[in-house]
């Protein structure tokens, strides 16, 4: 028997992450703080617009391709083993229309934008629709969902027809490492039963130096962050914000400590203030 259209719709909207907006959150404070910096401080509405559709869009394109992916080993792993694939409540082929349909939503975003940003999109897509494979094959998978969530910065620039100067790559650089940094976290929730079922992640290459790590990681963000600060000129709000967001990495180590699953699920939580501050901080150096 059918399922009733109202359950097969939330579950489309789960398979898209409609019900955990903080990778879409993710996503989108490093495509606002750059479009900041690109425009010096006066993004036109009409770009911030479609770059936020477009983050919503891609990151629910990106959790699809994701699950389709994991759907066979996702019912192995206590937080994900409801998740529609991998419960049978959708079946594979169903990922791959909504896929498909949210790439076509996509495309028709950035055609809104000028052609450089068009191929930086491609970009952006292939690295996205890799990511979720290279679990099979590499430690690393947290360092290309880095490059895919960085590519938006570089999309800003573009955007409003800003050149890949200095303060570009600063962002996007910063945003890898700090990705790597968070989504580690994220990893060592499931790093019992990713070692169970051959799944790769930084939270098994890391082992026991994962704090270590996570915490080199989050002060180069900090430098990178404080070195754009330098090159904006940026006041004393913007390093006060810095000292804050400091403050809030601290944090996340007392919740590591322990290394206990939940606990370091919160702390992944965690960075959606990270990147809030940042951009806040981006704001009022701007527009105070």
């Amino acid at each position: 028997m059918n399922a009733p259209l109202s359950q097969r719709l939330n579950a489309y909207l789960r398979l898209m992450r409609v019900d955990r907006p903080i990778g879409t959150l993710l996503l989108a404070w490093p495509t606002l703080a750059a479009l900041l910096v690109a425009s010096q401080g006066n993004p036109p509405l009409e770009i911030i617009v479609w770059f936020m559709l477009g983050v919503f869009i891609m990151r629910s394109a990106g959790c699809v391709i994701n699950d389709f992916a994991d759907r066979k080993v996702d019912g192995h792993v206590e937080r994900t083993k409801l998740r529609p694939l991998a419960s049978g409540e959708l079946q594979p082929w169903h990922a791959i229309l909504i896929f498909v349909l949210l790439l076509s939503v996509a495309l028709f975003i950035v055609l809104q934008l000028n052609q450089t940003t068009l191929w930086l999109a491609f970009g952006a897509v292939a690295v996205a629709t890799l990511y979720p494979f290279c679990k099979r094959f590499t430690h690393l998978p947290q360092f290309v969902l880095g490059i895919a969530f960085s590519f938006g910065i570089l999309m800003a620039y573009t955007a409003v027809d800003a050149p890949l100067d200095g303060t570009a790559w600063l962002l996007f650089f910063a945003n890898i490492i700090w990705t790597v940094a968070y989504d580690t976290e994220y990893a060592m929730a499931d790093r019992a039963d990713d070692l169970k079922i051959g799944v790769k992640s930084t939270a098994i290459l890391f082992g026991g130096w994962d704090r270590l790590i996570i915490g080199a990681l989050q002060l180069a963000c900090l430098v990178l962050w404080f070195w754009l600060g330098h090159m904006l000129q940026a006041g004393l709000s913007y390093q006060l914000a810095l000292l804050l967001i400091a403050g809030l990495f601290a944090w996340q180590h007392k919740l590591l400590w322990w290394r206990e699953p939940q606990a370091c699920f919160q702390a992944f939580l965690h960075n959606n203030h990270v990147g809030y501050v940042l951009v806040l901080a981006l704001a009022i150096h701007y527009w105070f």
